[in-house]
């Protein structure tokens, strides 16, 4: 894969938990600067569920190797044009440390 195919910007969050004082609960928020992608869409899908329709998208995202993107994980989150994506996976591809592909869900509003 060459650089010009990395045409997203994708920006990882990260959840971080949050004490009101009465209740404790996650919150995500940005982690790291934005990095450059590539995105390919592998499926979409409707389901009706408890009386609404239901939408997601599957998604294949590829980013540079680095040891920021290294230390992503699939708790982490991803936003990426309006649309937050849920980590579903992380390997690397095309030789020892060059790229890593991050799958992810997301659903459509």
């Amino acid at each position: 894969m060459n650089s010009g195919k990395l045409d997203r910007r994708l920006q990882f969050r990260r959840a971080v938990l949050v004490d009101t004082g009465l209740s404790k609960s996650e919150k995500f928020h940005d982690h790291g600067s934005p990095v450059f992608a590539a995105r390919q869409d592998v499926s979409d899908s409707e389901k009706f569920a408890a009386g609404a329709v239901q939408a997601t998208l599957d998604t294949r995202f590829t980013v540079r190797s680095s040891p920021f993107t290294r230390d992503i994980e699939p708790s982490d989150r991803l936003t990426c044009e309006g649309l937050e994506f849920n980590i579903i996976g992380i390997k690397q591809i095309e030789g020892r440390k060059s790229f890593l592909e991050i799958s992810c869900k997301a659903l459509v509003k």
